[in-house]
């Protein structure tokens, strides 16, 4: 008997260069978005959460009912996840005052804890092994957790209340967007873990794009752009759009054993 691996499709993208520019501007249309309904249009932080969760939610039942994978569909889940993310963080650090290290920490801890379960449940974490809705709600539980504490963290670096850092906007992208540099000399130089690489990009581009998000809809005083949140949001939407129209994402491959008998 015969152990052989064949290729058969996610319904997940293939990591590429187009993969992670998406993904950046997902994390930033999430920031300007969440800032947008919570903010602008006055709703504050407990509703603007309790509209992305129940949108993050039907958008993952869709998702996982999904017989394959589209590319408009799972980007809907992902910047479901960036404003839920946003709203969810403010909410915790600003309303509940747990302040940005407090909230950074929690957040780190339930993201390690569910890495760590997925690991125990399924022995592996590799974006490659979602084949199963099991699997398949670890990867999105997940992704919910690392664009909440993105946002979080990336308030923290960048801001000077709540005892966060206050490098600002700016500083604040460079020191995200140094961080993901290092992340790629380590992809190409090195032999870490593809695995443990690819979640530490995932993450780090969440704050850049909260950094990124805040510097384009920040007053001019406060050392942004003073975009509108809904003009940044519109520009960013249109931006992802032409993203996936011009550059077809395809599925990515899964190793599926096929056993056959001599």
């Amino acid at each position: 008997m015969h152990d052989f691996r064949q290729n058969a499709l996610s319904k997940v993208p293939e990591v590429t260069l187009a993969f992670w520019v998406v993904k950046i501007a997902a994390t930033t249309l999430g920031e300007t978005g969440g800032d947008w309904v919570s903010m602008s249009l006055h709703l504050g932080y407990a509703v603007g959460s309790a509209i992305f969760i129940a949108i993050f939610i039907a958008a993952v039942v869709a998702q996982m009912t999904a017989k394959s994978f589209q590319p408009f569909l799972y980007w809907s889940v992902v910047v479901a996840t960036t404003t839920a993310g946003t709203t969810m963080a403010d909410f915790a650090d600003r309303s509940l005052g747990i302040g940005y290290a407090g909230g950074s920490t929690i957040l780190l801890t339930l993201l390690l804890a569910s890495l760590g379960a997925w690991y125990w449940s399924a022995g592996s974490i590799a974006v490659n092994t979602v084949k199963s809705h099991k699997v398949e709600a670890f990867y999105w539980v997940t992704i919910l957790f690392s664009q909440t504490l993105g946002t979080a963290l990336g308030d923290w670096i960048a801001g000077t209340d709540r005892n966060g850092i206050g490098l600002g906007y700016e500083y604040g992208a460079l020191v995200f967007g140094a961080a993901l540099a290092l992340v790629a000399i380590g992809y190409y130089y090195t032999t870490l873990s593809r695995t443990l690489l690819f979640w530490a990009a995932f993450i780090l581009t969440r704050p850049l794009g909260a950094t990124v998000g805040d510097l384009l809809d920040k007053p001019l005083a406060n050392g942004g752009f003073a975009l509108s949140r809904s003009h940044a949001t519109e520009i960013l939407v249109a931006f992802m759009v032409a993203c996936l129209l011009m550059f077809r994402q395809r599925a990515a491959a899964q190793a599926v054993p096929i056993r056959i008998d001599n």
